[in-house]
């Protein structure tokens, strides 16, 4: 049988979703973490590889286990025994060839600009305390709309074999004393999102005209984009799959 595991993170401890060989990620604590509830080895597939430092507020994981499962059960052993920045909240039967990355339709990231210093949120927001032209920003929302080929804003020497997304929506709100930028599509390149609202930013700053993004997504080059930002006001918060790879109880 293969389930699906639903689970946010705090991803300031990890490097990451993905296993990697010498440093801690959320994909081997909660492999370990499985493995040791059901007593036999588990491997799991995520939706995607968010980067280090990166958070989820929403996250999937399949996994294949030949037993019964008491859902709610695990969902309390796996709570009980993960850290406290890793919390489960669902286990869900879905089809034997249902998979948690290539069957997304969608995912959404939200990445959460501080305007004004607070005690708080710093670690967990980027602070931009000059005036950000929010007008300006939103006009180059709509750039993106416009285009399919992102590889201006992927991380160079990657292994993918296109750069091509379809972004489904993007725009920025103001709440309270932070920006917030949210972004839909159907995949994302690495450093893609963070690369983006570096982008944006220095539109908002009037170190870029809006119509610029034109000749900078043409491009096809990272350097023409802006800066990444950094990693910590990144969140991974909604992803999306068709109604039909689950099964009911």
């Amino acid at each position: 049988m293969r389930y699906f595991v639903e689970l946010s993170y705090n991803g300031s401890a990890y490097h990451g979703w993905q296993v990697q060989p010498n440093a801690i990620s959320v994909q081997e604590v909660l492999e370990k973490a499985l493995s040791t509830i059901l007593k036999s080895p588990v491997s799991i597939v995520g939706a995607g590889r968010t980067d280090t430092g990166v958070h989820a507020k929403q996250m999937f994981a399949h996994f294949d286990f030949e037993g019964d499962i008491a859902r709610n059960d695990l969902v309390y052993k796996l709570n009980s025994f993960l850290p406290k920045d890793i919390v489960i909240y669902d286990i869900i039967k879905v089809k034997h060839d249902a998979h948690a990355r290539f069957d997304a339709t969608s995912r959404t990231y939200n990445y959460r600009i501080s305007t004004s210093k607070n005690a708080f949120n710093y670690k967990f927001a980027y602070s931009v305390f000059l005036p950000l032209d929010l007008e300006a920003m939103n006009k180059a929302c709509n750039i993106l709309l416009m285009y399919n080929d992102f590889q201006c804003f992927s991380k160079t020497h990657t292994d993918v074999k296109t750069y091509y997304c379809n972004i489904k929506a993007a725009q920025l709100r103001k709440e309270d004393d932070e920006i917030i930028f949210t972004i839909t599509a159907d995949r994302f390149l690495r450093n893609m999102v963070r690369a983006i609202v570096g982008t944006l930013i220095n539109i908002g700053l009037g170190k870029m005209e809006v119509e610029e993004l034109h000749r900078i997504i043409k491009s096809k080059d990272r350097s023409e984009a802006g800066f990444s930002v950094p990693a910590h006001g990144l969140y991974l918060t909604e992803v999306k799959y068709p109604d039909d790879i689950f099964l009911k109880d």
